[in-house]
């Protein structure tokens, strides 16, 4: 079998990291094996361990991008991207801190994953921060803190319940808070 150029394994393991953030945040961390994650990226499920340590490495890594993609702005652009439909009813392309908190916060302390998501959380929360109105450093640190677990909240409750007009009326509550 001829070698992969290191530039064609650059792409691939691009491929495989892009497919499994999309895949962690539909299904879950233990939702997805391995052998999913390389088919959805089109490669063989053997080129895995040449690529990266274990499974564990691979989700830390696709956290990060799956966090990279989330759309900026403003505050007001950012709440209403945040607290959208869209963003309750596709998870594989939403915030991986609404996708993952509950996957999350059953790994072990010290996890790589868990390290990810506490700095994912510092840095949307920094942020929110630097986006609101000028008020001192504490301030702002709690006002963004309280946004931050409004907007996950909210999208978490929205999608674990089964009543549409209750999904709204969470999105839309939390808009309500974070915009007044």
């Amino acid at each position: 079998m001829p070698r992969v150029s290191q530039e064609q394994a650059k792409l691939n393991r691009q491929r495989v990291v892009e497919a499994a953030a999309s895949l962690f945040r539909e299904r879950g961390l233990h939702g997805v094996g391995v052998a999913d994650i390389m088919a959805s990226a089109g490669l063989t499920h053997g080129g895995f361990y040449g690529q990266f340590a274990n499974k564990e490495a691979l989700a830390a890594e696709a956290f990060d991008i799956a966090l990279d993609e989330e759309n900026r702005g403003d505050l007001d652009t950012l709440v209403a991207n945040y607290l959208s439909l869209g963003h309750v009813r596709y998870p594989g392309r939403g915030c991986p801190l609404a996708a993952l908190a509950n996957d999350v916060a059953r790994e072990p302390p010290g996890s790589p994953v868990r390290a990810r998501f506490t700095r994912g959380v510092e840095r949307l929360a920094a942020l929110l921060s630097n986006l609101s109105p000028r008020a001192s450093k504490e301030r702002r640190k709690q006002r963004s803190l309280a946004a931050l677990s409004t907007l996950v909240g909210a999208v978490v409750l929205a999608r674990a319940v089964d009543d549409d007009a209750l999904a709204e009326d969470l999105i839309k509550a939390a808009q309500a808070s974070l915009t007044a």
